[in-house]
């Protein structure tokens, strides 16, 4: 049997648990013969794929390569990865450039080197990029088969530090949030947005995010929010505010505020 994350409790308890057992949690996940299997699969194959039809044919690899991208979802979407790939990213209307969710074009972009005519080659650290990006992905998903709240954090502590590093303008950032549907889901949940909030004009959604984030955490920028002190808060608050609206569905108001007390 495969080794699966163990998070006995949830909340804030259950994140300071995985937090002082996940490199030996993640490293027994990682050597696990599932797992192991499927990236030897990949590294023997990856190298000798030299088209979208090749990729999309080669399950073990394609899944390996969804997975990398969180878009593990879409493994029966053969039609649709291949037309992200295919229309490339330099085109704005390409497909990838056209989707808010920028995961897409994160996976077109690293796959240009598939594409019939195309003279990129793939990039130098693409293999073993893919291989660390499966390995972590796949330790999260396992985690969220025990508890989705410690996926969901383990979600917004790695994807806002990387997503502020591959924006250098403030405003790409702040719309990249919105456009990952993972973390905006986590900052929206963190922040208490409410559900009218998705259907706000994407550039009021950026104004009421900034002004959320100022009011929270008393900084401007997701720069400043990436930062050690506040992303530990962030992903706090994340916690509780997912237990709170949990809490509700069943509790009333007293009760919730009762429980969170004792805890």
């Amino acid at each position: 049997m495969s080794f699966q994350p163990v998070i006995p409790v949830g909340g804030l308890a259950g994140w300071a648990f995985l937090n002082k057992t996940r490199e030996r949690q993640e490293a027994s996940f990682i050597a696990s013969p599932a797992l192991k299997n499927d990236l030897d699969h990949f590294r023997q194959n990856f190298a000798s794929i030299t088209s979208t039809d090749e990729l999309v044919k080669d399950r073990r690899s394609f899944r390996v390569i969804l997975s990398a991208y969180g878009l593990e979802d879409d493994i029966n979407s053969t039609a649709f990865i291949r037309k992200i790939i295919d229309d490339g990213v330099d085109d704005r209307r390409a497909l990838s450039n056209r989707l808010t969710d920028k995961r897409y074009k994160a996976l077109a972009q690293d796959m240009q080197f598939l594409v019939a005519g195309s003279t990129v080659a793939a990039p130098d650290d693409l293999h073993e990029r893919i291989v660390a990006q499966f390995q972590t992905r796949s330790f999260e998903r396992a985690v969220g088969e025990q508890n989705q709240d410690m996926r969901m954090a383990m979600t917004l502590q790695r994807e806002l530090p990387n997503l502020v590093q591959g924006y250098s303008s403030e405003n790409a950032q702040w719309f990249a949030v919105l456009g990952n549907a993972p973390l905006r889901k986590a900052m929206e949940t963190a922040l208490g947005l409410p559900k009218e909030f998705g259907a706000l004009d994407i550039d009021q959604q950026v104004v009421r995010l900034k002004s959320a984030v100022t009011r929270r955490f008393n900084v401007s920028s997701l720069q400043a929010l990436s930062e050690p002190e506040h992303m530990d808060k962030l992903v706090k608050r994340f916690l509780v505010m997912a237990q709170i609206n949990e809490m509700q569905v069943s509790m009333s108001p007293a009760s919730i505020a009762l429980a969170l007390l004792q805890r």
